[in-house]
């Protein structure tokens, strides 16, 4: 109650002709981040219901929480598994953790949890700092609200970075993303790029030696271990058993990759409570898997003798690197993405078939999924623009 007061005590002063005007937007950005906002959307774009984007946006983070939790676990995981079986130094985050008891062995939850947490926190927190004053920045010389969508922007950005990425690319990364992938275009709802991954394809391109190889995944000075992706791009997936890889560890998450992608269970649940919610769109997730299903099944019959990822199956596709994660969070991007109901089927589609082309017909680039749904962004205007258009010449045709 006093906490409210406090806010109502000083509102005027951040309101029209107070003494603090220009910088209403952080003013409201703290206000509604602790409170409901006093008014919320009834008209379009909210058609169908009163829900008001703070209360949208808070959906996606709860649905990323499967996701956050066992990436920290794996993170850790993986981390502690290398030191002991290498025998290699631990960094400030392990001694740290000898330092207060807690260990470094890996059959320990509470130590892979805590070892996972302190390289996500790091790159959370550069996140929120570097990306929440671009937004400040561009809301108070426009004179708009801070909009709550960067909350989600963070937090899947953070999820697609290495574990052991410099902070001050992550910095870096998470600015570009905000201002050329969003602001420069107007904000939230205007952008046709999804931020999160634009800031995650700069430095993909400007640093590939932090974001590729065998190196970065595990965060562990010395150690090299090649991806399941890695792996079947150059011996092939029939070969995912010398190297201690089965598909249920893929689904699980229990394999290296981004500190929140490795798990497809954990990015399945979180579509589930998307979809029960009506956040997500059915159509744009069941275009991309019939897209990706049909053209890997398609390469699969008709094979290759030097190329050995023709062969492998949709359910590899499925479980391996950030496709899960992508189909899920980034995909089923309201804004980004395509509005009208067949645009989604084709939208989707698109993503799904080309996610398959890249990785098995372009050896540069194993993952693919990043570079797939940043594609489908640009050509989602268009698929919607071709979509209105054959409605209005099937409309005419039919009153002729």
């Amino acid at each position: 109650m006093g906490l409210r007061s406090f806010f109502d005590r000083i509102e005027p002063q951040f309101t029209q002709g107070g003494k603090y005007e220009k910088f209403f937007p952080v003013y409201e950005m703290v206000e509604s981040f602790l409170y409901t906002p006093k008014t919320v959307t009834t008209v379009a774009p909210h058609a169908r219901s009163y829900i008001d984007m703070k209360r949208i946006m808070t959906y996606v983070v709860i649905a990323t929480i499967p996701a956050i939790l066992f990436g920290l676990y794996n993170t850790g995981y993986q981390t502690n598994t290398a030191l002991i079986e290498y025998g290699a130094e631990p960094s400030w985050r392990g001694e740290l953790l000898m330092a207060i008891g807690v260990g470094l062995d890996p059959s320990n939850p509470f130590a892979n949890f805590l070892h996972g947490l302190l390289f996500f926190l790091p790159i959370y927190i550069t996140t929120l700092v570097a990306g929440g004053i671009c937004e400040v920045i561009f809301a108070t010389v426009r004179g708009h609200e801070v909009n709550e969508g960067f909350l989600v922007t963070s937090m899947l950005y953070t999820l697609i970075m290495p574990p052991d990425v410099p902070l001050w690319q992550v910095a870096l990364g998470i600015m570009f993303g905000v201002v050329i992938g969003k602001e420069v275009f107007g904000g939230t709802g205007k952008n046709f790029l999804n931020p999160a991954l634009t800031g995650r394809a700069f430095l993909y391109f400007a640093y590939p030696a932090n974001m590729s190889g065998d190196a970065i995944w595990t965060p562990v000075d010395g150690f090299s271990g090649a991806t399941a992706l890695a792996v079947s791009a150059s011996d092939g997936y029939q070969q995912f058993g010398a190297y201690g890889i089965t598909w249920f560890d893929a689904f699980f998450g229990f394999v290296q990759g981004c500190l929140g992608e490795t798990s497809t269970l954990a990015c399945l649940i979180g579509l589930g409570f998307l979809l029960i919610t009506r956040i997500a769109n059915y159509r744009m997730v069941l275009g991309c898997l019939f897209g990706m299903i049909a053209f890997s099944t398609l390469l699969n019959f008709i094979g290759s003798d030097t190329n050995p990822m023709f062969a492998m199956p949709w359910y590899w596709h499925l479980v391996l690197g950030g496709y899960a994660f992508g189909l899920v969070f980034m995909v089923t991007e309201p804004v980004s993405a395509s509005h009208t109901n067949m645009g989604r089927w084709i939208y989707g589609a698109l993503i799904g078939f080309m996610v398959v082309l890249i990785r098995v017909l372009n050896p540069a680039f194993p993952e693919g999924m990043m570079l797939a749904i940043l594609f489908g962004n640009v050509f989602a205007p268009l698929i919607d623009y071709f979509v209105v258009q054959a409605n209005i010449k099937r409309r005419a045709a039919r009153h002729a």
